[in-house]
């Protein structure tokens, strides 16, 4: 696909774009119903540069930087793009016209050259395009939650839990575990983490959601599929500027901690749990021997989880139409499911299927592959929205 053939300067950001189906696009601007459409149908970087919502989108912001508006490093891309353009048909008219043998190759060689500038500058065009989020660059922490499904949702989320761990490790992002409740027979009601690294929330922004297990179970006597879900909540956490929560805000209250673990459950009241009055927000932590560490821990849950709720209302304040393929990234949308009996998982806000579920409970190259395809259909939707946005033909 036409986003992996060069590694430009600009592409280092972590802004991978690609361009779905273009129905996606002029449905949703309509209003009418979108056709989804599988990755291979998506159209290439030269489909969506011959547009004429984008190139009408392109000339004015090439005029606002001419005249020293906001865009001036897009401006100059934009002209060198054209000019690049005009070299490529006068390159291409002496390739078919020289008499001269040698010139005329020399012209073909011209040409390749030309055309892999010109697909490096749109590209590059494209992310200059591309707002970054708020959060992209924040850390964040990760719930899961067993859902349906009794002890088998729970064998699932440890399952889960896991593959995200060791994410984090191929991805060298640090995972500190803050609460970890498990099951009596070896899954997980419920554990969050803290993950800290480069990009760290502009990959697993799209994890958040219901992902879905079919399988047979270790116990199922009769060989009948059984389904399960669990549920991941990505929370970007906040710095001291983003949100500020005063102590008089908060009720702390503490406990002894509940489950496994000795003389250290029944006799030390080290568990925390941590009210935001103004918000009703909860959050508790009993993972640390230490009454103070559950209190950091627990503080940090809670400012992810307030934090969360504030961007929620922010994003519906602004009324974005872009969840058609990538959705609201909410807790209640289904939006994975992993088919054991046909080692198969399917995205389904992407309608996009890999098999061998093994390699990619792994954590490795499967799931970054199923995260990068995401982005970049995120990446899409937002430069569609922003093009149609900014012309009042809307994508005619």
């Amino acid at each position: 696909m036409w986003w992996c053939l060069a590694r430009s300067p600009l592409r280092q950001r972590g802004l991978g774009v690609a361009f779905s189906s273009l129905s996606v696009a002029f449905a949703r601007c309509r209003k009418q119903a979108p056709a989804r459409r599988s990755l291979s149908s998506q159209p290439g970087l030269h489909e969506v540069f011959s547009m004429p919502a984008l190139q009408r989108f392109l000339e004015q912001r090439q005029r606002e930087g001419l005249r020293g508006g906001s865009w001036p490093e897009l401006a100059a891309r934009i002209r060198l793009l054209r000019d690049k353009e005009q070299e490529l048909r006068d390159t291409e008219r002496l390739a078919r016209e020289d008499e001269n043998e040698d010139l005329r190759m020399l012209a073909e060689k011209e040409v390749v050259s030309c055309q892999e500038e010109i697909s490096e500058l749109k590209r590059q065009i494209v992310l200059l395009l591309i707002p970054s989020e708020e959060t992209d660059k924040s850390d964040l922490i990760m719930e899961v939650t067993a859902g349906v499904g009794g002890q088998e949702a729970m064998l699932f989320t440890a399952e889960m839990f896991d593959m995200y761990q060791q994410y984090a490790a191929y991805k060298n992002w640090n995972f500190e575990i803050l609460e970890y409740t498990p099951s009596d027979v070896g899954g997980l009601r419920h554990a969050s983490a803290n993950i800290a690294g480069h990009e760290a929330y502009q990959h697993m922004k799209f994890e958040g959601g219901v992902h879905r297990v079919q399988r047979v179970p270790d116990t199922e006597k009769k060989g009948r599929i059984h389904t399960s879900t669990m549920t991941v909540a990505v929370l970007p956490q906040p710095n001291e500027i983003n949100l500020i929560i005063k102590p008089k805000e908060l009720r702390i209250e503490t406990k002894r901690a509940s489950g496994a673990g000795g003389q250290h459950v029944n006799k030390t009241d080290s568990a925390v749990r941590i009210v935001h009055i103004p918000t009703g927000v909860v959050s508790e932590c009993q993972q640390e021997r230490s009454q103070i560490k559950n209190k950091e821990k627990a503080l940090q849950i809670l400012r992810a989880r307030i934090y969360s709720i504030k961007l929620e209302e922010e994003s519906r304040k602004r009324q974005t139409v872009r969840k058609i393929q990538i959705g609201s990234k909410g807790r209640s949308e289904k939006i994975r499911t992993y088919n054991f009996p046909q080692d198969r998982v399917t995205d389904h806000r992407i309608s996009k299927s890999v098999h061998h579920i093994a390699r990619f409970m792994l954590g490795e190259k499967l799931l970054d592959e199923m995260i990068q395809s995401l982005k970049e259909y995120a990446d899409y939707e937002i430069l569609m929205e922003l093009v149609s946005e900014n012309d009042p033909t809307r994508l005619r």
